[in-house]
């Protein structure tokens, strides 16, 4: 019995060996991104409860534009897409860590990011607005006139650098949320006076709904910003996708989603 236990022993380490040193299914062994996602016969991308870019219906079931632009895309190039939430804070942990081999959810692009992700060319305009109570209009109106609040943003998000870089919001008391969408519940359930949020999400859920007591304040916006898909430093990806991405400008098919989920689609 010792010697059979040794033997198994002796053939674990072995094993452990083979796979330390030939990989073993190491996700950085193949040629490259493309092949790599290739040989798995899925695109594992990764996202946040992000509406109307990728979200649940009530029937569980996720969609949204860029769910939808995705399944297109994987589609086109013979491949599966494979959603996971992740925590948007950690986000290049997890595109570098190839937990996800890309950050498909609204995006933004920006020079800082760039350093650490190759992004594909941008196809949505987006800018970072502020939401409120409805019955806070009029003690709100300005960054000014926050000074004050108790600010949310999702951590990690350029919401939450649009707070730190205007001279007011610094000053006011803010925390990181998980997400977009909890940083209107907190809004709304009154444990934040505002949050900075995507104009894109906000136009389409503000003022309705379980948001029908929030508003956006009017003419005050905190960036402009475009959207993007962020993949791995170096990914061959990227041109695979930015090659479907100009068929669809082409063919209609972004336009026809962006018409579906209601946004501003870059068509130049």
């Amino acid at each position: 019995m010792k010697k059979t236990k040794k033997i198994l022993c002796i053939a674990f380490a072995a094993l452990f060996c083979l796979c330390t040193f030939s990989g073993c299914g190491d996700k950085r062994s193949a040629a490259s991104d493309w092949e790599y996602v290739k040989e798995n016969g899925n695109l594992v991308i990764g996202i946040t409860n992000y509406k109307p870019m990728n979200y649940y219906d009530d029937s569980g079931t996720l969609i949204g534009f860029d769910t939808e632009y995705a399944e297109a895309v994987c589609k086109k190039l013979g491949i599966t897409p494979k959603f996971i939430e992740i925590d948007w804070d950690n986000k290049e942990t997890e595109l570098d860590a190839f937990n996800v081999d890309c950050l498909w959810n609204g995006v933004t692009y920006t020079p800082a990011r760039a350093e650490n992700m190759d992004f594909t060319k941008s196809y949505i305009h987006n800018s970072v607005v502020v939401v409120i109570r409805s019955a806070d209009a009029a003690k709100y109106t300005d960054t000014a006139s926050l000074v004050s609040a108790r600010l949310v943003a999702e951590g990690g998000s350029t919401s939450e650098d649009a707070i730190s870089d205007d001279e007011n919001l610094s000053m006011a008391d803010f925390t990181p949320s998980e997400s977009l969408v909890s940083s209107l519940m907190e809004v709304s359930a009154g444990t934040a006076d505002a949050a900075a949020v995507d104009s894109t999400m906000a136009d389409d859920l503000v003022g309705h709904g379980a948001y029908a007591d929030l508003m956006i304040i009017d003419g005050l916006i905190l960036a402009d910003e475009t959207l993007a898909i962020g993949f791995r430093t170096g990914s061959n990806l990227v041109e695979k996708v930015n090659a479907v991405t100009d068929e669809f400008l082409a063919d209609g098919t972004l336009q026809a989603l962006a018409e579906k989920y209601q946004v501003n689609l870059i068509t130049d």
